[in-house]
């Protein structure tokens, strides 16, 4: 009987190990699918991880992208004088969204891309405006081009009348100079005897030079004075202011006149008679008389004194 009993419990404590073996190789199986479990959880977190990060970064080169492009056009635009008022709206927002440098979620990936995505649309709506605001300029530039061209033929009309106005004036002005004719210079003695050619110191009492004003339909009637310059052979004009010289201007520049009055022209070849008693002796040589109006020399002789 006691041996039954000890077989018994032999038996008995052979199950209990057994089943105390079996269910550390469950727990062992258990811990076994969990590890795995968790290796696999770990993994898939790190896939996500990965794939999320690549996706930001392909979101913020798609960022940068669209905001070139941008830039692109809103250089475009402005050179060619449109609108880019919204397109620096739409950058600043891309610029604003890029300088965030946040580790962005799926959803707000997929927004962005969404809004990207628009802006891609927006694009093409404003190439169509480049290429209309292109046509325009040309069209503008062609337009431009041809009112230069109508502005320069009209300046070039304009230069051209006037350069005639100026040169008909030029005429004008010439034809209405006053001409002395008919110069004649004689030495007067002291007895009112002339002599015309050959001239002594002593037959120079006076001297006398008788002109005409020619015909001159053109020239203005009115007052004028009328100078006469007696040049001596050393080139110098004669004068004395005591008996009636003075000075004038004669292209800019002031000289001394000899004699000189003060007439009324009217066009009749009115004749002028000046009479200068120098006081004393003529050097020997050519003497030049000059005869001057309005500015400008209107006739010349010259007389020798030997």
């Amino acid at each position: 009987m006691n041996t039954n009993f000890e077989k018994e419990k032999s038996t008995n404590t052979e199950k209990g190990k057994n089943i105390l073996i079996i269910v550390l190789i469950i727990l062992v199986i258990i811990s076994g699918i969990k590890l795995y479990s968790d290796s696999v959880d770990r993994s898939k977190k790190t896939e996500e991880i990965l794939l999320l990060s690549e996706e930001n970064n392909e979101i913020n080169q798609r960022l940068d992208s669209i905001t070139f492009q941008l830039d692109l056009r809103i250089q475009e635009i402005e050179k060619l004088g449109g609108d880019i008022s919204s397109l620096q709206e739409i950058r600043d927002q891309l610029v604003s969204e890029r300088n965030l440098d946040k580790k962005r979620s799926a959803e707000e990936i997929a927004v962005l891309n969404t809004k990207i995505n628009s802006y891609t649309t927006v694009l093409q709506e404003k190439d169509q405006e480049i290429v209309r605001l292109r046509e325009i300029n040309q069209q503008l530039y062609a337009e431009n081009e041809d009112l230069k061209s109508s502005q320069a033929e009209i300046e070039e009309t304009v230069v051209q009348l006037n350069l005639k106005r100026e040169e008909l004036e030029e005429k004008v002005n010439i034809a209405a100079r006053l001409k002395a004719e008919n110069v004649v210079i004689a030495a007067v003695n002291s007895r009112g005897r002339e002599r015309e050619d050959g001239f002594r110191n002593r037959q120079l009492e006076r001297l006398k030079i008788t002109f005409n004003l020619a015909d001159n339909k053109v020239a203005e009637k009115g007052p004028r004075n009328i100078f006469v310059q007696i040049i001596a052979p050393n080139n110098q004009p004669i004068f004395d202011i005591a008996r009636g010289s003075g000075t004038f201007m004669i292209d800019g520049r002031e000289e001394f006149y000899t004699v000189h009055q003060d007439i009324l022209f009217d066009n009749t070849k009115q004749t002028l008679t000046y009479f200068y008693e120098k006081g004393s002796k003529y050097v020997d040589g050519t003497y030049q008389v000059r005869i001057y109006a309005d500015n400008y020399q209107i006739g010349s002789g010259s007389f020798e004194v030997k």
